[in-house]
């Protein structure tokens, strides 16, 4: 599948250029000006030991342009020329100039921090085939904070001894942050899901005061706490005490409420006959009453039908 959406790529019509030329661009010997480009947009935010991404999970593909036609190279030496992937400064190239020199990029390229490991793991080579190559597995080992602009970006230039002679402008991707993996261990989930941990709710710190209270209280889940929510506010609230303000217990409860439910349902029959059920969905709210064969959603019951 890869391949198939590399040849597309290659059909594609250019990137977005900027046209302009400038002192600093070096042409080939056939008056061609070749450049690479990313064609795909990190998924973010980057974790530390998390799988660096194309959006939506997608490759992070890269291409070879002759930037006078907008066109992929796709035959030549240079179309199958081996790449290296590096780390740069985030603030390199900040004010979006196309044109760079191979030193200026050199002197943006981050190395680990002393004593470090490799900053970048995996897959640190692309090798083009007419043209376009698709990033492999790469994670970075360390976060983005120590760095003077608090961000990275992802670089590729033409590997020693391939392209001599010619100039290659490198490709950047947007500038981004990496942050530590324990950041993604303690994340909230928009919407929280029916089986997650009490904790992925806004309000409750993994570990803290409000979780224990609500642990100690039987309820582990998300669809633990709606249960409650649905059957009994009040309760809920005593078990989270006064540090919860009510500002603190709307969001709580705002959030909450965009879990997406299960589909599943419950019906509850006063007597053998089965003449009259009762309709509740798995967190326990009113779905609708069943009077022998006919259903009535909930918002269509009158009062006195809710109470009886």
């Amino acid at each position: 599948v890869s391949e198939e959406v590399e040849r597309a790529l290659a059909k594609l019509g250019p990137p977005r250029l900027s046209g302009r030329s400038s002192p600093k661009q070096i042409e080939g010997p056939d008056g061609r000006s070749l450049q690479l480009h990313f064609r795909s947009r990190l998924s973010l935010p980057l974790f530390t030991g998390g799988k660096v991404e194309g959006e939506q999970g997608a490759a992070i593909h890269i291409v070879l342009v002759d930037s006078k036609t907008g066109h992929v190279v796709t035959t030549g030496p240079e179309a199958s020329v081996k790449l290296d992937v590096v780390v740069l400064e985030g603030d390199f190239n900040n004010e979006d100039d196309e044109d760079w020199t191979q030193e200026e990029f050199e002197s943006h390229v981050v190395k680990e921090r002393e004593g470090k490991r490799p900053l970048l793991t995996g897959d640190l080579q692309v090798i083009l085939k007419e043209g376009v190559g698709t990033l492999g597995d790469l994670t970075f080992t360390d976060n983005s904070s120590w760095i003077r602009s608090r961000k990275f970006r992802l670089g590729l230039k033409v590997a020693s001894g391939y392209c001599e002679g010619m100039r290659v402008r490198e490709a950047k991707t947007e500038a981004f942050t990496v942050k530590d993996h324990r950041g993604e261990l303690y994340k909230k989930h928009y919407p929280p899901a029916l089986n997650d941990d009490v904790w992925r709710l806004e309000k409750i710190g993994k570990d803290g005061s409000f979780h224990k209270k609500l642990n100690t209280a039987g309820i582990f889940t998300v669809e633990d706490f709606l249960r409650i929510a649905v059957r009994d506010q009040q309760k809920l609230r005593t078990i989270l005490g006064s540090g919860m303000s009510n500002k603190m217990w709307d969001a709580l409860l705002d959030h909450a409420k965009t879990c997406v439910l299960s589909g599943k349902f419950y019906v509850y029959y006063n007597d053998d006959t089965r003449d009259v059920g009762v309709v509740f969905n798995n967190i326990y709210e009113l779905n609708g009453l069943i009077t022998g064969e006919q259903y009535l959603p909930a918002d269509s019951l009158s009062d006195s039908q809710k109470v009886g």
